[in-house]
């Protein structure tokens, strides 16, 4: 019976946590980044905190440094869109050419008349622009929506860093005494858990990069190495980064080989080599890092996934990965614990 009514009391639990973190993701979601962000940079600011350099001033230096780096990845961004653009007008020939030999290839093998191909052409490209618009009016908002949590959480991260004593003598203050050292001991490994997913996110981009670098060079597609590194990095925008990165080399194989099998092989390789990453580079690598066996992180990235979208298919293994230290601190959490962690 008491076991009965404990698992009552775990389930609801769940069932309200999860709720709650559904709910209030708009809230969560840009803490959940600054709470990283801000465990990457407390050791820089604290080797940085000196009796000439004040707390303030040390996270403000930290923060600068970091979005300098952020701001020079989009750069470069920018310099190949506008490479993208200048062969614009070649590409657009030459989706005209395509479409015009599809069209007459209907005409004569179908036997189908012209009239009928041009009308039902007519219909097509104005439901294509139809979704186009409304794909790009999703965009836009959803751009939107992450330009204003990009400003917020720099300034989450912030305060963070500057009350970190306070917010741990938050969290400290929900322990009985006796576990307050315990607790602690949490907070100091969840620091380095935090490295250690960072360090882990790193070997996954080196391996995409390689994998797609290899694809590339198989294909004879030019600038492979910059083509194949730039779209592993841009993985870090879940879904998006990995069109707008591919588009690129796709329009360099259309424009150098004059045929459709070659962007149809980026295409495929780009899929290959994200099919592996997604199921079989990111569980191993991160998990390894993190202490995590695969069967539990992929779990924890679908529920990530479920809760917080891309989002939190990010964030959730290293906070699975600091419940496990959780867990194997607390009395009665013995299970959970040796389900996260490794045998």
């Amino acid at each position: 019976f008491p076991v009965t009514i404990r698992t009552y009391k775990v389930l609801i639990s769940v069932l309200a946590a999860s709720l709650l973190l559904y709910y209030g993701k708009p809230l969560f979601i840009p803490l959940a980044f600054a709470l990283f962000i801000s465990f990457i940079l407390y050791p820089v600011c604290k080797k940085m905190e000196t009796p000439g350099l004040s707390k303030a001033m040390s996270i403000a230096v930290a923060l600068s440094m970091l979005l300098a780096l952020v701001g020079v990845v989009f750069w470069a961004l920018y310099l190949q869109f506008v490479s993208f653009t200048a062969d614009w007008g070649t590409l657009s020939v030459k989706l005209a050419q395509l479409w015009d030999a599809i069209k007459a290839y209907a005409v004569s093998e179908f036997h189908m008349d012209s009239l009928e191909v041009e009308a039902w052409t007519n219909d097509l490209m104005h439901s294509l622009a139809s979704r186009i618009f409304d794909f790009a009016e999703a965009a836009s908002m959803s751009f939107f929506v992450n330009v204003v949590m990009l400003v917020l959480i720099p300034f989450y991260a912030f305060l963070m860093l500057y009350y970190r004593h306070l917010l741990v003598d938050l969290i400290l203050g929900f322990f009985s005494k006796g576990r307050v050292e315990r607790m602690r001991e949490v907070i100091v490994l969840a620091v380095g858990t935090y490295y250690g997913f960072v360090k882990g996110m790193l070997v996954v981009y080196f391996t995409v990069g390689v994998l797609n670098t290899a694809g590339l060079l198989a294909l004879g597609i030019p600038h492979a190495v910059l083509f194949g590194f730039l779209t592993a990095f841009m993985t870090f925008i879940p879904y998006i980064g990995i069109i707008i990165a591919s588009l690129l080399p796709i329009t360099y194989a259309w424009i150098t080989y004059d045929s459709a099998l070659y962007p149809l092989g980026v295409v495929a390789i780009f899929a290959f080599v994200q099919y592996l990453e997604a199921n079989l580079i990111f569980p191993w690598a991160v998990s390894q890092r993190l202490k995590l066996n695969t069967l539990a992180t992929l779990i924890v990235i679908v529920i990530g996934g479920i809760l917080w979208g891309a989002s939190g298919m990010i964030l959730f293994v290293p906070f699975a990965a600091i419940l496990r230290l959780v867990a194997e601190r607390i009395e009665g959490w013995e299970g959970l614990a040796k389900f996260l962690g490794q045998e």
